[in-house]
């Protein structure tokens, strides 16, 4: 791959702005297994290398288990996921694809019996900073700092 702008180093301004959404997830009250599902699982939909394997990484540190990662591409076909965190995976599906149809009233329905509205607002912002990330990585090119498997 060709190297391509740093946006971090040419707009810093609004990379900074990023980094505050960033740090507005990190304080905001989403569960950190949450959050490392909505990163991982809207990273694979996106194809974002760099983030997958960024927040792999962290979920990893943070206790996620290896075969939940693994199965999070196919998280509808295995038991590996709690209903709470199903709900989150559909969000996350149908806010990253919004094209398609968008966020359903079935999506919606389903995490109001989990939480609250508020939680749900974290949800969605944490879809959507994400989504930007993603973006921001793949139109660069960033690519991922790859561990060997000897590490």
């Amino acid at each position: 791959m060709n190297k391509r702008i740093d946006i971090q180093e040419l707009e810093p301004k609004g990379y900074r702005g990023m980094l505050v959404l960033e740090s507005y997830l990190q304080n905001c009250g989403l569960s950190k297994t949450h959050l490392h599902l909505i990163k991982i699982r809207a990273s694979q939909i996106n194809g974002c290398a760099f983030c997958i394997n960024m927040h792999t990484q962290d979920a990893l540190k943070d206790g996620e288990t290896i075969t939940r990662i693994v199965l999070l591409d196919a998280w509808r076909e295995t038991e590996s996921y709690t209903e709470e965190e199903r709900s989150i995976l559909a969000i996350t599906e149908e806010v990253t694809l919004i094209n398609q149809h968008g966020l359903s009233d079935a999506s919606y329905e389903t995490a109001k019996k989990y939480f609250d509205d508020h939680y749900i607002a974290q949800v969605i912002m944490a879809v959507v900073t994400i989504n930007g990330w993603n973006r921001i990585a793949i139109s660069t090119q960033k690519l991922p700092d790859i561990i060997s498997p000897e590490s």
